[in-house]
């Protein structure tokens, strides 16, 4: 709990702030447990333990533990997309090189702080409501992969569906590459990891298209 020195440092900051500041702090401690030691360890009381503040607090920015380890995933989920963001129209006009550097920036980010990865892609099945809103993100992505596609190569016919098909699994695909690399199921180098995911992104889209010819060339006019 809050010490008197920790208290008096508050003196003078508006009230909002105050508010705001325990907010961020219960995240942290929240992302730390979840990241490093798992859903089960990460408990209203061990979250305020780690913050330093008292149980109240909890509840004046959290409706429950749900409320906050969903409030640390989309964090996450907002912190990678910060990371992300530019980073194909940075890579250049080539569609192999915005790939592979769109899923390097994601690898390395999981990569180089674990507790993103675990948050993202192993805690969020733990927890009902947290696998809730991971699925839910997983369908936005899915909807954006479509809709850049769409940009970059032209929309597909009046009723294609493949390209919807194509965007979930890719999206589900790398999300479980990445689950079974970051435990250790999956052994290979982080390079080759990038290389070998941005290929099979390359093939899935070319096979996509070709499908969607297929049935264009074959629709009767």
């Amino acid at each position: 709990m809050p010490t008197t020195a920790a208290r008096a440092g508050w003196a003078g900051i508006p009230a909002e702030d105050r508010k705001a500041a325990r907010r961020v702090r219960l995240l942290d401690a929240a992302f730390e447990l979840l990241g490093s030691e798992g859903w089960s360890a990460t408990t209203v009381r061990a979250v305020c333990q780690a913050a330093q503040l008292n149980p109240r607090y909890f509840y004046e920015s959290f409706e429950d533990l749900d409320g906050l380890v969903v409030a640390v995933y989309d964090r996450t989920v907002d912190d990678l997309a910060g990371v992300v963001f530019g980073t194909a129209d940075a890579a250049g006009p080539d569609p192999a090189s915005q790939v592979r550097a769109v899923l390097e920036r994601i690898v390395d980010f999981v990569a180089d702080d674990p507790r993103r990865g675990r948050v993202l892609y192993v805690e969020a099945l733990g927890n009902e409501a947290l696998n809730r809103r991971r699925i839910e993100a997983g369908h936005q992505l899915v909807i954006l992969l479509e809709r850049g596609a769409a940009e970059r190569f032209g929309r597909p016919p009046e009723g294609e569906r493949i390209g919807r098909i194509a965007a979930a699994f890719l999206v589900g695909g790398f999300g479980e590459l990445l689950r079974g690399w970051l435990d250790g199921r999956i052994d290979v180098p982080r390079t080759q990891l990038v290389d070998d995911a941005s290929a099979l992104f390359l093939a899935v889209g070319e096979a996509a298209d070709r499908i969607a010819a297929s049935r264009v060339a074959v629709r009767p006019t």
